[in-house]
């Protein structure tokens, strides 16, 4: 049912709680004219923000979406949303492997618009990045799911980093982990891309993002993460879900960057640059270890989810 009062003798519908000794909700029209008292979407839950006429509701940690009242169909019943799952960790590396490892995966990026609305509680689980291999014979654990009950929305964790010593591909997520001696891992469809190959004696493939696949190794140097995706649900544009860099075979090795958005950078030979951790709350894949002189260098953890809810409230 349309709202077409929007005030009564000068005072806005928002403002009035009872007309006549009636609550406002009681009404269904008021002299023939259809009657709402709430025009739009109220509701709790997360850190709450305004940009301009929207109400944005940013999710970092687990937490309840409620929704206490709401308007009529169309713009006072819909909701924008972002789900963004945890980022998958790098491989692990040292002087022993034979190779440089995956970079992880970007958490599954997933959006949409126009999303009905009731008058209910709404889980939001916000998922966490997957931890890095701990050595050469590690691979990076992949990153949890970020889910939104309105609608059974679920991105699927980003592929953990394949590790150093090879023959074991990325694993797959909501974008794929890079592969060591071996095959990037696949993507989700439509929440991201597969992780890049690696080669024998080569460095470590990038991880996959939602803009793009990972790159396969190039030589010694790992292979760069994939691009993320702007979005502008909160009023200003971030790039979230790249994928992280590759880690490097052979010292003096460039370092792999990671993807826009959040994805880690690889490790470089010698120890010198240790590799990076995604982003926090961007779902970005974590950076790739590999041939570490003397030494024993964990893959980056991926970085953690997030879940942002917007809604149209004046």
């Amino acid at each position: 049912m349309a709202n077409n009062v929007k005030k009564v003798n000068g005072i806005a519908i928002a403002n009035i709680a009872k007309i006549n000794g009636q609550n406002d909700s009681d009404l269904a029209k008021l002299n023939g004219e259809e009657f709402t008292g709430v025009s739009f979407i109220t509701a709790t839950g997360g850190s709450i923000t305004t940009s301009g006429d929207f109400k944005v509701h940013s999710f970092t940690s687990n937490g309840t979406f409620e929704v206490t009242a709401k308007g009529g169909s169309g713009e006072g019943d819909q909701i924008e949303y972002l789900c963004i799952a945890g980022g998958g960790g790098g491989g692990g590396g040292s002087d022993s492997g034979n190779n440089g490892a995956g970079g992880g995966g970007a958490g599954g990026f997933l959006t949409a618009d126009e999303i009905t609305a009731s008058v209910a509680s709404y889980a939001v689980v916000v998922g966490a990045g997957g931890s890095g291999g701990s050595d050469h014979n590690a691979a990076g654990s992949s990153g949890s799911n970020s889910t939104f009950a309105l609608g059974s929305v679920s991105s699927t964790g980003g592929g953990g980093g394949a590790h150093a010593t090879g023959g074991v591909n990325g694993l797959a997520g909501g974008s794929g982990g890079g592969g060591g001696n071996s095959s990037g891992g696949s993507g989700t469809s439509g929440q991201g891309n597969s992780g890049g190959d690696g080669g024998t004696n080569n460095g470590g493939g990038g991880g996959g993002g939602k803009a793009g696949s990972g790159s396969n190794s190039s030589g010694a140097s790992g292979g760069g993460g994939g691009n993320g995706t702007a979005s502008s649900i909160t009023g200003s544009s971030v790039t979230y879900a790249g994928g992280g860099g590759g880690g490097v075979y052979y010292p003096g090795a460039s370092a792999a960057s990671g993807g826009s958005g959040g994805g880690g950078n690889g490790n470089t030979g010698g120890g010198s640059t240790n590799p990076t951790a995604g982003g926090t709350n961007t779902g970005g894949g974590g950076g790739g270890s590999g041939w570490v002189s003397g030494a024993t260098i964990a893959g980056a953890n991926g970085g953690s989810g997030i879940v942002i809810i917007k809604y149209k409230f004046q």
